[in-house]
């Protein structure tokens, strides 16, 4: 491999890098704003009057929490890809 062919990889694998690491701050801010839903739902579960409000506060509990292990799974799996060059 020749010097340009060195500086072109350097180049992309930095530019890759660089998309990655916004996807990062992306992520941190998706489970910020996932934990402000997650800590609402929370407490209208807990203060809620009846059973079918309840419920429906426990299902956005759960769905929050799936979405949070869900983004947590493409981050993982955007590190793997990463580390792999």
């Amino acid at each position: 491999m020749n010097s340009l062919q060195n500086a072109s990889t350097l180049t992309s694998h930095r530019s890759s890098n660089e998309e990655f690491g916004d996807l990062g701050s992306l992520f941190h801010r998706l489970n910020n704003e996932l934990g402000i839903i997650l800590s609402h739902a929370e407490l209208l579960e807990v203060k809620a009057m009846d059973d079918i409000s309840r419920s429906r506060a426990s299902q956005v509990v759960s769905s929050v929490l799936d979405a949070m292990g869900t983004a947590r799974s493409i981050r993982s799996r955007i590190n793997q890809l990463t580390n792999r060059d």
